[in-house]
């Protein structure tokens, strides 16, 4: 809903400027700035909120919050009430937490208590926290403990974004309603005016009640160490899904930062970072919790071709390029830390892979394609030459150079296993390779797809593989039985590519896949896959057919290239990624059965 209104400021400035009503400009533009519904933006909601606690304002903070409840809380139905008093119940430990964490100490801390003391005492969540402010070492009482994590903090604020999230949809579908309404009585009234028989014609004219609509967004665990839930909202955001399907999408945001197709994106370990490269060979390293903010923009002057997090620590990026190079960027310190040359034979680095150790990762280097070294087009049938190597991240030097057998082929996708003691390979020859990572030796390798292998990942148990193919086919492999498969099942184009982005005068855009085309939940039972229009999620099943279709995220213009799943608690993350450059964040709630 935000977007919408911010183009409607925007209509009424372009309005007023055209006419000339420069004075009328300045005054909107002052009643915008002092909006306390920040235009229906809850990043900006959230900002306020955060910036009275940083401040220590807590009359600013209180009036708030009340004028929020005033214009916005107090219109939903009683049984949320009980939400709203839980928001505003952490809203204040989180304000007192802060008081507590700065050195040395404020008197903010008792002057919240006594400010707040008649209102609170009676309150039976509040009754141990009268002796916060003469506890010496509050982040060690078992009390108080939790309320200092880092978790606590962000589980909270993604709550409360959540839950305003899908007030402001259910607001929205609420305004929708009403200009429908009003739409349909205007026609009527005009069809009075030119006929004055049609109102006689009218046995039973429509009547559409708007006025006892309610924006009803579901209950949202506000108190993160009592509930581990992230979110609340499987009202009008759910995307209309029944209580017999495994998620709810609370909600879909947007990072527009990039200008050209996505190559690849990714998350990092922690689920705190996002890193995204464009084929123009910027990537953007940015953070979604509890606001999007971007945190780093890296520009190459060589074409980069991959990108992977590293494993530890979780701050490190390895970028590889086509020009034979692997950088190691640190996004925190924004810089590189080294730039290590593979192979100038082999100068296209297809694919990174870092152990889960963090001790060393894992490097896919091709030699130039046999069209010229273009990356927007299809491949030619033959495969090029490539080697897949071993580097320590420590030495930042060359361990060893894998053999691939029959022939030195490129590799397109390599994973590691939970532990990093296996590492599966698909190559440019159809061929899926699994190494063992302590004896350093192919342990088995068999013919998966006709043409080339696009994405390998293994399964939750790790008994199995999981693969997609030029050949348009998902495929389940036994890793103990070599070449044995335990499930197959054919997908539509658009979700494995080549991919293909229409414009004008018959203008084509070709892209084959570079990035991950398909990623799993925490519990490996749902596979998240790409589409023309977002991104598809499946139930995995043991029979036929092999995948169940239960979700489309939908949101994009053009075909989604690449796919990441972040699961933390009951609140996962999906990012799907499109050729016009824009990356949908889309966090789903999981009903447990």
């Amino acid at each position: 809903m935000g977007s919408a209104v911010e183009r409607t400021d925007e209509h009424v400035r372009e309005y007023l400027i055209y006419r000339g009503f420069t004075s009328t400009l300045k005054h909107l533009d002052n009643e915008i700035k002092a909006d306390k519904e920040k235009g229906f933006r809850v990043d900006k909601i959230i900002d306020q909120l955060q910036q009275f606690v940083q401040s220590f304002d807590l009359f600013g903070l209180k009036e708030y919050w009340l004028y929020l409840d005033r214009r916005l809380f107090c219109r939903l139905e009683d049984v949320y009430r009980s939400t709203v008093n839980k928001l505003r119940t952490s809203l204040f430990r989180y304000y007192v937490i802060n008081t507590v964490q700065v050195r040395p100490r404020p008197p903010k801390t008792q002057e919240f208590f006594q400010k707040q003391a008649s209102e609170l005492q009676t309150q039976a969540e509040w009754r141990d926290w009268f002796i916060l402010p003469f506890v010496p070492a509050p982040e060690q009482n078992p009390t108080f403990a939790p309320y200092f994590s880092r978790q606590w903090a962000d589980t909270f604020l993604v709550s409360l974004h959540n839950f305003l999230s899908v007030l402001f949809q259910c607001v929205h579908i609420l305004q929708v309603q009403k200009m429908t309404s009003l739409t349909e009585e205007n026609e009527q009234f005009r069809q009075m005016v030119r006929n004055p028989f049609f109102s006689l014609t009218q046995q039973n004219p429509r009547k559409v009640e708007v006025e006892e609509v309610e924006p009803t967004p579901p209950e949202t665990s506000a108190d993160p160490p009592d509930s581990a839930s992230c979110g609340g909202g499987a009202g009008a955001g759910g995307g209309g899904l029944s209580a017999e399907q495994p998620f709810i999408k609370l909600s879909q945001e947007e990072y527009g930062e990039h200008h050209s197709s996505i190559m690849h994106c990714r998350v990092d370990c922690s689920g705190r970072r996002v890193a995204s490269l464009d084929v123009d060979g910027v990537i953007k390293v940015w953070s979604f919790n509890p606001i999007m903010q971007t945190k780093a923009t890296i520009m190459s002057k060589s074409p980069l071709l991959s990108l992977e997090w590293a494993a530890k620590p979780d701050r490190l990026l390895l970028l590889g390029s086509g020009v034979g190079t692997v950088r190691l960027y640190d996004t925190e310190a924004k810089k590189n830390l080294y730039e290590m040359n593979i192979d100038d034979t082999h100068p296209r680095i297809l694919s990174l892979a870092c152990s889960p150790s963090g001790s060393s990762f894992v490097c896919s280097a091709a030699a130039l394609s046999r069209s010229g070294g273009s990356e927007s087009g299809p491949r030619l049938p033959i495969p090029v030459s490539g080697q897949l190597l071993l580097w320590d991240t420590k030495t930042v030097k060359q361990q060893l150079q894998f053999s691939l057998e029959p022939e030195p082929v490129a590799v397109n996708c390599t994973a590691f296993n939970h532990n990093g003691n296996l590492l599966v390979t698909g190559a440019a020859d159809g061929v899926i390779r699994l190494f063992d990572m302590q004896r350093y030796e192919s342990a088995m390798s068999w013919r998966a797809h006709d043409g080339e292998v696009y994405s390998v990942e293994f399964s939750y148990d790790e008994n199995t593989v999981f693969s997609v193919g030029e050949d348009g086919k998902f495929i389940q492999w036994n890793i103990h039985r070599c070449g044995v498969k335990q499930s197959e099942q054919d997908l539509p184009q658009d979700a494995t590519g080549p991919f293909v982005l229409s414009g004008y005068s018959g203008y084509k855009q070709v892209q084959v896949p570079r990035g991950r085309l398909f990623a799993f939940d925490s519990e490996g039972q749902h596979v998240l896959t790409c589409s023309s229009s977002g991104g598809l999620i499946y139930r995995l099943t043991n029979g036929e057919p092999a995948l169940e279709r239960v979700l489309s995220l939908g949101g994009h213009k053009a075909p989604v290239v690449t796919v990441d799943w972040c699961s933390a608690v009951d609140c996962g993350t999906c990012l799907t990624a499109s050729m016009d450059g824009k990356i949908k964040l889309s966090t789903l709630l999981a009903q447990k059965s």
